[in-house]
């Protein structure tokens, strides 16, 4: 069973399965973030939705550079969770299926290519208070546990 975070879904709404790669990009007691600021400034787990054909790992590859401009090495699962929601930048209801990653950040490469994002870096205790879903939160935590 995957663990749900967030609001349970609502009766009344249809929601699309999107599943997704997302990762935790520990560095010297640091971890690598991004800060989507539209709609509204939102502190996440770099990464996003696994396009069409689309294996997890190219796509968690795809979407770190994307939205950090940095190039990852070794990733491996660490788990994953659901959560229900909006997104307003596709205007869509979705279930997101979030499979979790832990990779090391290897070399910057760019500025994020992914429009209203920037990548920051936080103590991975603060990043565990400011991240913007429970999800994120729970993984970022079991992360800053194990050292």
């Amino acid at each position: 069973m995957i663990r749900r975070f967030g609001e349970a879904p609502r009766r009344d709404q249809t929601y699309r399965l999107r599943p997704g790669a997302y990762a935790l990009l520990p560095r010297d007691g640091q971890l690598l973030l991004t800060c989507q600021h539209t709609p509204g400034p939102d502190i996440q787990l770099p990464g996003g939705g696994i396009d069409p054909g689309e294996s997890p790992i190219p796509a968690l590859h795809r979407e770190v550079y994307e939205e950090t401009g940095w190039k990852i090495a070794a990733p491996r699962r660490v788990g994953s969770f659901r959560r229900f929601v909006f997104m307003p930048e596709y205007d869509l209801w979705a279930e997101k299926l979030c499979h979790i990653y832990v990779a090391r950040p290897v070399l910057r490469l760019s500025a994020p290519i992914e429009p209203h994002h920037s990548a920051l870096w936080l103590p991975t205790e603060d990043a565990v208070r400011v991240l913007g879903n429970a999800g994120d939160q729970h993984f970022a935590a079991l992360l800053a546990r194990l050292g």
